[in-house]
């Protein structure tokens, strides 16, 4: 099978089921932002070597987001969706074990801290935006709701090790100050 198909020459490509839809559909932009995601999580994973169990917590998540694209990609469940509620049961119980170990917030934070916190506060925020395009898909078609599901905890499970991270680093958060600006 060659690599290239020249379907995309003329703004097409196929999706799971054999049928040919625009490159700017909703569904294909749904299925290429998880595959942005996927691809970020494995920049995260590439840096994040002090940290073995979360290393291999993110690869499973990789897992999971590959079948979610799939899901995206197809159509209707006529062959099966891949997405399960497990997936988000044992996203979960991760964001639990992780959330209760730095001190409970009282205030906002901004994004950063540790340079591999900081990049997983950026992943929650790509997680979003996923989230945000599948919404606008759901509106005009059918999908796998398991997708929808997973991805919101997807965005609290980044948040809750991304500060976990920042206190194992000995990182000091930083408060947002509502209200409270260094100039006039």
């Amino acid at each position: 099978m060659k690599l290239y198909t020249k379907t995309g020459d003329k703004g097409l490509t196929r999706i799971i089921g054999g049928g040919k839809v625009r490159k700017n559909a909703l569904r294909v932009a749904a299925y290429g932002d998880v595959d942005e995601l996927t691809s970020y999580v494995g920049l995260i994973i590439s840096e994040i070597a002090a940290y073995p169990d979360l290393k291999t917590q993110l690869i499973e998540v990789q897992q999971i987001l590959f079948d979610c694209g799939t899901d995206l990609a197809t159509p209707d469940d006529s062959r099966g969706y891949r997405t399960k509620p497990e997936y988000t049961a044992w996203l979960e119980v991760q964001i639990d074990r992780y959330a209760d170990v730095p001190p409970a917030l009282t205030e906002f934070i901004l994004p950063g801290g540790a340079p591999i916190a900081a990049k997983l506060h950026y992943g929650r925020t790509i997680a979003r935006r996923v989230e945000r395009q599948v919404v606008a898909l759901q509106e005009v078609e059918a999908i796998n709701q398991d997708v929808l599901i997973f991805l919101n905890r997807l965005s609290d499970y980044l948040y809750a090790i991304a500060r976990y991270v920042n206190f194992k680093a000995g990182v000091t958060e930083t408060n947002y100050r509502r209200n409270k600006r260094i100039f006039h």
